[in-house]
């Protein structure tokens, strides 16, 4: 199965791979109900979770019902119980959200949120609202109290000026979250284009489609911009046995942003 999901990661367009995603998801919930894992965002349980990786491939780490990765639930994990972001004092207080390549397994849960006025957008996403470049937005400057941004900016030529768009179009006062693929283990980020070889590419990135490695001086970089950054290490506050059975990276970073 590991050598499946590589080959298709590999080899199918992402927009098609989406689509393709529709149909096999829930087949596979059906035949990989268990309880040794549980997805928190939806709160089914599965005896294992599915390989996943470009490069090199991680055992139990994708949901068969949402199709959540660590990330994603480690976020999901955070927005709830650590912000307002799920809910509001009254419907009058409607959060502007601006959500970048939309994942599977929020899109149709935010946007059932009467507390949000939820819109995505993309380059190429087929499930995007808005077809966008985020290094030139088609949007007002302080439009937006929350941007989520997450596992985008690795796939950016030019993240600074992607990054000074996301400051843009946030409000002041406004927060943002902009995960990316981390090696906490590098002191700076890693570029070289001089690699072209895809396989290559997702030896040493990660993907073949990213252009760079985040080193720890990202928050830094965030920082230049003009956020304010909060380096969240959310499962320092989780027990070992709810980390195992929510099947989250241990000492993930959130890179939580404020304007």
């Amino acid at each position: 199965m590991k050598k499946l999901f590589k080959f298709a990661l590999n080899t199918i367009p992402r927009p098609l791979l989406i689509r393709l995603s529709y149909v096999a998801r829930p087949i596979l919930a059906f035949f990989l109900k268990g309880d040794k894992f549980i997805d928190p965002i939806d709160g089914n349980s599965f005896k294992t979770f599915l390989p996943y990786g470009y490069g090199n491939q991680r055992n139990n780490v994708l949901s068969p019902s949402t199709l959540s990765l660590e990330r994603h639930r480690l976020l999901w994990l955070y927005l709830q119980n650590e912000t307002d972001f799920f809910s509001s004092e009254s419907l009058t207080e409607i959060k502007k959200v601006l959500h970048f390549a939309p994942e599977q397994c929020f899109l149709k849960r935010f946007r059932k949120l009467k507390n949000l006025d939820y819109t995505t957008t993309d380059l190429l996403s087929p499930i995007a609202d808005v077809k966008a470049d985020i290094c030139d937005l088609p949007f007002d400057d302080n439009s937006y109290d929350i941007i989520l941004c997450n596992h985008v900016l690795e796939h950016i030529p030019d993240d600074t000026k992607a990054m000074q768009e996301l400051y843009r179009v946030m409000k002041p006062g406004g927060m943002g979250v902009f995960q990316i693929p981390q090696d906490l283990s590098r002191a700076e980020t890693f570029e070289d284009d001089s690699i072209t070889d895809q396989k290559e590419r997702a030896r040493i990135f990660g993907q073949y489609d990213h252009v760079r490695v985040y080193g720890r001086d990202y928050f830094d970089t965030l920082r230049s911009i003009g956020f304010k950054v909060k380096e969240i290490d959310y499962t320092s506050k989780l027990s070992e046995e709810k980390i195992e059975r929510y099947g989250l990276a241990k000492g993930e970073i959130i890179p939580v942003v404020y304007k």
